[in-house]
């Protein structure tokens, strides 16, 4: 009887992965429903009592009245408040929500009511949160390398204090470069906590503008802002919908700029967890990989040494032929049974190419050129990923090394 495939390493990430949402989507449910439930209970049961009450004090009969609440949920739907409110669609109310829509927020204030609107909706959020997404890229791409800049910086200023770099080091066209970020790349741990501490600063700074200037709590302004910066985007809070604000202006500016800063700023905290979570997932998969099976535990564990000397290993990694140096001998061959011994002959060569490829790393990065272009060259153009999981395993290091 034929044995079913194992699963590979990015379906076995792919199925655990899965497994964990659904774990934690559950929990996450269980808890709100805990917290929560009691509270509409009771907060439906004191409305049926006013609503009762009101019927019978004023002589209105219920299906009047529920009648009458219908038609006012429905004005609020459509932007209609008791007190006055500015106007929905005029250029400033318009531009904010374009703006929720292609950044994805969506909080739901606004809504268009006519059929051309829905139509053109529909094919300007197609292309703007396509762009927004783009943006985000980019922007993550070089928040990352000015971090990474910053931090090589503090790096070689510690190696120059503990005495390992000379005093007088300076890095050459091909080292200043934020691209390049030859020979050294940030850890993605601190790379979080420097966003995480930015992001928490930024929130702060944005709760302390809504608590002075829309009245709400700390709490609910916190809220507010992680709802929105995260673009989940509930719609119970949203902020700049009065008529008029002291020194509006300048408050719908600011509004606008903690906004955009916020979503691009924890859209690149996101990634950087995420790149977290799969490192995590890996370990587990490590941990959990041939259980099941104690012969292929075996052969994993003894070829997985890392002192070990696999034959041909360093050769196969850089796609060199050894044909020119002919055929192994006997004994050769027979030590090269136990997985952990190596010829002279082998050994030999693969001194000789490691020492090839290291002159000409070392000419290269002499000339200017970084010495990513001469590795894996025959490698397409998505070979190394597409998007924000590409560019964090491109700039950090315990990705980029565990790949």
């Amino acid at each position: 009887r034929r044995r079913l495939a194992p699963l590979n390493e990015d379906n076995g990430r792919f199925l655990l992965l899965a497994a964990l949402i659904a774990a934690y989507l559950s929990a996450g449910a269980t808890v709100f429903s805990a917290l929560e439930s009691p509270s509409e209970a009771a907060a439906q049961l004191r409305w049926n009592r006013t609503l009762h009450n009101f019927s019978r004090i004023f002589n209105i009969s219920l299906p009047e009245l529920r009648a009458f609440l219908r038609s006012y949920e429905a004005a609020m739907a459509a932007g209609i408040r008791v007190d006055a409110l500015r106007p929905r669609w005029d250029f400033p109310g318009a531009f904010y929500f374009v703006g929720t829509v292609v950044s994805t927020i969506g909080f739901g204030m606004t809504t268009p009511a006519t059929v051309a609107g829905k139509v053109f909706l529909i094919v300007y959020g197609l292309f703007g949160c396509a762009g927004t997404i783009l943006f985000f890229n980019l922007f993550l791409e070089r928040i990352i390398s000015l971090l990474a800049f910053i931090m090589k910086a503090c790096h070689e200023r510690q190696l120059r204090r503990s005495g390992l770099l000379p005093p007088n080091f300076r890095r050459g066209p091909a080292m200043s470069g934020v691209g390049s970020l030859v020979g050294w790349k940030p850890s993605v741990y601190h790379v979080m906590l420097i966003l995480g501490i930015f992001a928490i600063t930024l929130s702060c700074c944005a709760s302390a503008m809504y608590t002075a200037v829309e009245g709400w709590n700390y709490v609910d302004s916190l809220y507010y802002c992680f709802v929105t910066f995260s673009t989940i985007g509930f719609g119970d809070l949203v902020s700049s919908q009065n008529a008029a604000y002291q020194n509006q202006g300048l408050y719908r500016f600011g509004n606008f700029i903690f906004i955009l800063m916020g979503v691009c700023c924890i859209y690149s905290l996101f990634n950087v967890i995420s790149i977290v979570i799969k490192q995590v997932l890996n370990w587990v998969l490590k941990k959990f990989e041939c259980r099941c099976c104690p012969k292929c535990h075996k052969s994993s564990a003894r070829l997985g040494r890392r002192n070990a000397i696999t034959p041909g290993a360093r050769l196969r990694r850089h796609n060199i032929s050894m044909d020119a140096d002919g055929q192994y001998d006997s004994d050769t061959e027979g030590r090269r049974l136990s997985g952990e011994m190596i010829s002279m002959r082998e050994l030999t060569a693969s001194n000789k190419v490691s020492l090839a490829i290291l002159q000409k790393q070392l000419s290269e990065t002499a000339n200017g050129y970084p010495r990513n272009v001469c590795i894996n060259t025959r490698q397409n153009g998505f070979s190394a990923g597409v998007g924000a999981l590409a560019i964090m395993n491109n700039r950090l290091a315990e990705t980029s090394d565990s790949r």
